[in-house]
């Protein structure tokens, strides 16, 4: 009987989740759980390739802790640990900077430039070559699949590069890993300009809805949602984008098909609508908030540390292997 496949993923403590974040990744993740080797990480070194509060990122690889656990991310099923407690992810990063990462991959990506702007020869390195650092994340563990967002498939293949040049350079050594991105919901949009990504950094508060956001707030953010013109309830990404990503988050929070939603609110128009919609989103941040208030902090400390013995376990193996093909050891 073959072993299951092993899949790795994560997320930054910076800044508050929101429901695109959940329903992108998060959600995604809850259900690989009995068909995958799950490692799920919260990579905090990726949160300081820019400003940030120390005390602030303490709280918030806490809170992400809690998020995974509300959501459904089982410890007795799979790895949950915090990426600098295992010192691996950082030698892995090096050795791959020097063998298999070239400085015009890194030119390409586009968070980096989105980022960076127009300030690129003025923000830090780490801005620059955190996706080395991410693909030491994936090669670590063995990865054969990486779930993410579609916003995310570049650093997935940059991950694949790098391997396939490490191991033409020292022989099979690293696995190449597959993204693995999900059919519907893998891009949810924002509610104020549904030609850009839902995103915590967002300017604009009612472009987003937090998943730890005051209920009354979130509801609120759903009836400002902008619409397309018309008022017929149908799905056309193309020609009715911001209609098409509210109808994605009620089918996706609320369990039930677009073409279902489509037809049971045929001659119904936006008023009707994002009221239910509303009331879908509310019932389901009023479930994940409970859960995740009845998580407290020593609950994910102990949740994290025990990935961590676990990760650091499989983290050192893979390491030593490394240190030998390229003539450390």
């Amino acid at each position: 009987m073959n072993s299951p496949k092993t899949i790795f993923s994560g997320v930054q403590p910076s800044g508050n989740l929101t429901i695109g974040n959940y329903i992108g990744a998060i959600s995604q993740w809850v259900e690989m759980q009995d068909k995958y080797r799950c490692i799920f990480s919260i990579v905090d070194y990726h949160a300081i390739t820019v400003k940030y509060q120390p005390e602030e990122l303490k709280k918030r690889i806490l809170e992400i802790t809690k998020i995974y656990l509300a959501a459904g991310i089982d410890p007795k099923k799979s790895i949950v640990f915090q990426q600098s407690s295992v010192p691996e992810h950082t030698e892995l990063a090096w050795i791959l900077g020097c063998s298999g990462s070239y400085i015009a991959d890194l030119k390409k990506m586009t968070q980096f430039k989105d980022k960076a702007g127009e300030k690129q020869d003025a923000v830090s390195v780490g801005l620059f070559t955190y996706p080395v650092l991410m693909a030491a994340d994936i090669l670590l563990y063995d990865t054969q699949a990486v779930p993410v967002g579609d916003d995310q498939k570049q650093h997935v293949e940059l991950a694949r590069d790098i391997a396939k040049r490490f191991n033409n350079e020292y022989g099979p050594s690293l696995v190449v890993p597959e993204a693995i991105v999900r059919k519907e919901g893998a891009r949810i949009m924002s509610l104020s300009d549904p030609s850009k990504k839902m995103s915590k950094s967002d300017s604009n508060a009612n472009s987003y809805i937090f998943l730890l956001d005051d209920i009354a707030v979130a509801k609120k953010k759903i009836m400002k949602a902008v619409t397309d013109s018309g008022t017929d309830i149908d799905y056309d990404p193309a020609n009715r984008p911001a209609l098409a990503n509210l109808l994605t988050i009620y089918s996706q929070l609320g369990n039930r098909q677009i073409p279902r939603l489509v037809k049971d609110y045929q001659g119904k128009g936006y008023g009707e609508f994002k009221k239910d919609l509303a009331e879908v989103v509310a019932k389901f941040l009023i479930d994940f908030q409970n859960k995740f208030n009845n998580i407290s902090d020593e609950e994910a400390k102990a949740v994290l540390e025990s990935g961590r013995q676990q990760a650091a376990a499989l983290a050192r193996a893979k390491m030593e292997k490394i240190r030998q093909v390229i003539g450390v050891r």
